[in-house]
């Protein structure tokens, strides 16, 4: 694909989501729904949480609406459990893509949680018995070229074609800064995570070389966007603390000069010094 044309990828204010034209079409961009969470955390830790599969189903119908989307994208972890979709994730799923307008088509990049999520659907995105009529396309956690958006989940290293893209665009890290005021009260919040690729740990993988701008030093890498986590609940890295380990193989080495911001669009600064 020819690079150099200039992407948007625009974060929803307020928002953990994103916007992007993807072929002549508006895309919502989100990450890490995670499904089921709060039954997750009752069978794998015995912690009792109320559900708020209701509020996370409508944020995201709203958020839809609002941004007049004819195409979500979910960078990875759309479910929580790890196997087949069942239960009480398997219902709060079965809603939301219910509920979601005959006018969106869904695609999921499959992250590390979402298990066998694409054996509910037919191989070519059509629903299979028991499952949701929406239209779905579950794909490889490497991701996939969109126009110039290359998005993937993080949690493996991105296909080749996805680096080719203006924008790099991923989930899987959950980023979050811990924050302290004068008194020494401190809050977590959700963050955004902003800047070029640094070539060095893509070049040091070595399977990426055909990659443009890793072959020609005068091309500029794209710019990549660590997505916050849709999902409330599931925590993070915090990325303004030095004994915090990253998740994703690539982070934080491939991101050059990288900057933190708040939901709300407040620019923090470099990320470590926050």
């Amino acid at each position: 694909m020819t690079r150099g044309r200039r992407v948007r990828v625009e974060p929803v204010p307020g928002e953990p989501a994103a916007t992007a034209t993807v072929d002549g079409e508006r895309a919502l961009l989100v990450a890490d729904y995670h499904a089921g969470y709060e039954a997750g955390l009752r069978y794998e830790r015995g912690v009792d949480v109320p559900s708020k599969a209701s509020d996370r189903r409508e944020r995201l119908l709203s958020l839809c609406e609002q941004t007049a989307a004819d195409r979500l994208v979910v960078l990875g972890d759309l479910m929580h459990s790890i196997g087949d979709p069942g239960g009480a994730e398997r219902g709060e799923l079965e809603v939301v893509l219910e509920s979601l307008p005959s006018t969106i088509d869904v695609t999921v990049i499959k992250g590390n949680h979402d298990g066998n999520l694409e054996t509910w659907f037919g191989a070519d995105g059509d629903a299979v018995a028991g499952a949701p009529s929406a239209s779905v396309s579950v794909v490889s956690g490497d991701g996939i070229a969109l126009d110039g958006v290359g998005v993937c989940h993080g949690h493996t290293w991105p296909a080749a074609d996805v680096l080719e893209c203006d924008v790099l665009c991923l989930g899987h890290e959950h980023p979050c800064v811990r924050l302290e005021d004068e008194v020494g009260g401190s809050r977590v919040e959700r963050a955004w995570l902003r800047g070029r690729v640094d070539p060095t740990p893509f070049r040091e993988h070595g399977s990426y070389e055909d990659v443009s701008w890793l072959t020609d030093s005068s091309a500029e890498p794209p710019r990549l966007v660590v997505l916050p986590a849709f999902n409330d609940l599931v925590g993070g890295t915090w990325v303004n603390l030095a004994e915090q380990s990253f998740l994703s193989p690539f982070l934080p080495d491939g991101l050059a000069g990288g900057e933190a911001y708040l939901l709300d669009g407040t620019r923090l600064g470099p990320y470590e010094s926050v």
